[in-house]
């Protein structure tokens, strides 16, 4: 009978990691595993060669020789472990039968040392078992710079380590994460002839140190979920003092973590476990900020991918799945050229006026099969209303018409949005130069933000055009003339929605608002209309609210409809005993009214005869000469 021998399969997890980023306690969790061989910065050395003369370390020339020095003869082994290369220190964990896990510790800075496209080759050196599959996957360990650096004495820490992009390890894990995901088939199989090596380059996980602080347990039984290796409670703790596993450099680098037992989280009082460690807050030196400026933007970027960022907030948010990729466009005019970012790197400077105080106005607009409408009308608004805030008087540059439609084209095509979007167009009265309300520290210019999303008005959740939506009446009353006049569309927005969230208590969809004297403004987002007994098509008057341009819009419909109007102040109970009601926007369009307070609109709730009319004749608009802007071809 011929005995077919069994197939062992090693993972080969390759952690990446930044300095300070608890890689080495991730080691000691990794090694408390009863499965798992741990390997110490298996590049350091060659690394240390390649940098010669440029890097100065005590150990050096006891790492290149593998010789160890006088006062440590007792660790000779260790050293001379160092002169193995990553493929036969990986080649030794996978000939130990009782090992199916080897976890490699790697600084960031180390990854030109490894060859990502071929992986290791890693094969086996023990003829007695030579049917072995290793697994590669690889675990970038993430950290805020902010908390790199502030170990570092103005440019350099305390074993001279100058802090360059490369040293505090965040760029390098931008490279490592590019590489992988570059790679141009998901597996590669490499045989040797003692064993096989194979990539699994789906398998790529990021994880940010603090949320393992935060959560240990959490964090790393969902990091071994992803690395397809099950969870061991016994990761949680180790035993102080040094470890098999450690680099013969460690009496150098890791008294702190020698001191640890274990994860712990931040509820426990950790002095029991670090007794010589206290809070510290530290100033970081300016010479450390060229540093931070170059890592930032790569930790924002990675530390977005994190499982814990895709999955915070709960089942993704968006109606439409290519809302998750917009791009967005922001320009801060006298600071920063005007720029396309991602949505996750799309940021407002601290300093900008609409942070400082809502100090800003805004459009929305609806894109149409190839068209903007009422482009021209919405800018206007926008500028009279930029105007009546001052934003002209500050001795500050303003962003021109030509340059507003310049950007919203541009901002358009990046997202290939020709139909069914809706785009939210603010412009504040720009950044400060110290933080306050006062607009005389706006010395800059303005910021025209500009925010497309996809929403079609068929099948929206916010709007229902046809089944119609719920109303209450507020308690909050809409603000007058004399207090922050409507006419201006401002984003102090406060007074809108506090009775959007009495709406949301109550379960139903908006909020009508009420005058100071209790006639009725509109909703807390839309105009508002109602059709009487008589077929008279009525509107409150614009004294305490926006006099929008779907409002105005409406109104001339109904005159080509032959529908009478009338626009005049109206009580609430008008709209009880109404016999259609709807409102009106830009973004929901005509949207029917069928409950308010508790009473049931016209007859049995139903969309009116008249609100159908309108919305058929609104759709027809965007095709007709004058109403929409044509969108310029995009390449």
């Amino acid at each position: 009978m011929t005995t077919t021998a069994t197939t062992k399969t090693v993972t080969v997890i390759h952690c990446w990691s930044a300095p300070r980023s608890r890689s080495t306690a991730l080691l000691y969790s990794f090694e408390a595993r009863d499965d798992c061989d741990a390997i110490d910065e298996p590049l350091y050395r060659e690394w240390l060669i390649s940098r010669g003369d440029a890097v100065a370390r005590p150990y050096t020339q006891e790492m290149i020789t593998g010789v160890p020095p006088p006062d440590d003869v007792a660790n000779k082994a260790a050293w001379e472990r160092e002169l193995l290369s990553l493929t036969q220190r990986i080649q030794q964990g996978a000939a130990n039968k009782k090992k199916t896990v080897i976890f490699c510790k790697h600084m960031a800075k180390h990854c030109f040392l490894y060859d990502f496209e071929k992986e290791c080759d890693a094969g086996n050196n023990n003829p007695d078992d030579n049917n072995i599959t290793l697994i590669h996957k690889h675990l970038l360990l993430i950290r805020d710079p902010v908390q790199v650096l502030s170990s570092w004495n103005r440019s350099a820490d305390v074993h001279g380590n100058i802090a360059t992009p490369d040293e505090v390890g965040i760029v390098p894990l931008l490279s490592i994460y590019s590489s992988l995901q570059s790679r141009a088939t998901a597996t590669t199989s490499t045989t040797t002839s003692t064993a096989t090596s194979t990539t699994d380059s789906s398998t790529v996980v990021l994880l940010d140190s603090d949320e393992l602080a935060a959560d240990p347990e959490g964090t790393l039984s969902n990091t071994c979920s992803d690395l397809g290796i099950p969870y061991q409670e016994n990761m949680i703790t180790w035993k102080s003092g040094p470890h098999a596993c450690d680099g013969p450099w460690a009496k150098w680098w890791y008294e702190n973590v020698h001191k640890s037992t274990g994860w712990h989280k931040a509820t426990i009082d950790y002095k029991q476990y670090y007794p010589e460690t206290t809070v510290t807050y530290r100033t970081l030196h300016p010479e450390l900020l060229p540093a931070l400026h170059a890592s930032f933007p790569a930790y924002t970027f990675l530390q977005g991918l994190t499982k814990r960022s895709r999955e915070r907030g709960g089942p993704p948010p968006y109606e439409d799945p290519r809302n998750a990729h917009i791009l967005v466009y922001i320009g801060a005019k006298g600071v920063t050229q005007g720029c396309i970012v991602p949505r996750q790197m799309a940021a407002v400077n601290p300093w900008d006026s609409v942070v400082q105080g809502g100090d800003a106005c805004w459009e929305g607009l609806r894109v149409y099969r190839g068209k903007i409408f009422s482009l021209d009308k919405h800018l206007q608004r926008l500028m009279k209303s930029a105007k009546a805030l001052g934003f002209e008087n500050n001795n500050n540059s303003m962003h021109t018409l030509p340059e507003i439609r310049h950007a919203l084209f541009q901002v358009l095509a990046a997202n290939g949005m020709r139909d069914g979007a809706h785009v939210r167009l603010t412009l504040t009265r720009g950044e400060k130069y110290t933080s306050s309300m006062n607009p005389k520290f706006n010395v800059y210019g303005t910021t025209l933000i500009i925010l497309p999303e996809w929403k079609p008005t068929e099948g929206a959740t916010t709007y229902d055009n046809t089944k119609g939506i719920k109303l209450i009446s507020s308690s909050q009353r809409r603000n007058p003339p004399s207090t922050v006049d409507s006419k201006i569309h401002h984003n102090n927005l406060i007074n809108n929605i506090l009775p959007k969230l009495q709406a949301n208590v109550a379960g139903v969809d908006d909020a009508i608002m009420l005058d100071l004297e209790g006639y009725v403004s509109g909703t807390n987002a839309t105009n508002i209309f109602l059709v009487d007994d008589n077929g008279v098509l009525m509107t409150p008057s614009a004294d305490h609210c926006l006099p929008g341009i779907t409002r105005q819009t409406v109104l001339d419909l109904a005159q080509e409809l032959s529908i009478p109007t009338c626009v005049r102040r109206l009580s609430l109970a008008e709209f009880y005993s109404a016999e259609e009601v709807f409102t009106t926007g830009t973004m929901g369009e005509l949207t029917p009214v069928t409950w308010i307070d508790g009473r049931v609109i016209g007859s049995g709730g139903e969309r009116g005869e008249n609100t159908k009319r309108l919305q058929e004749a609104y759709k027809t608009l965007p095709e007709r000469p004058g109403f929409a802007t044509e969108l310029p071809p995009y390449k």
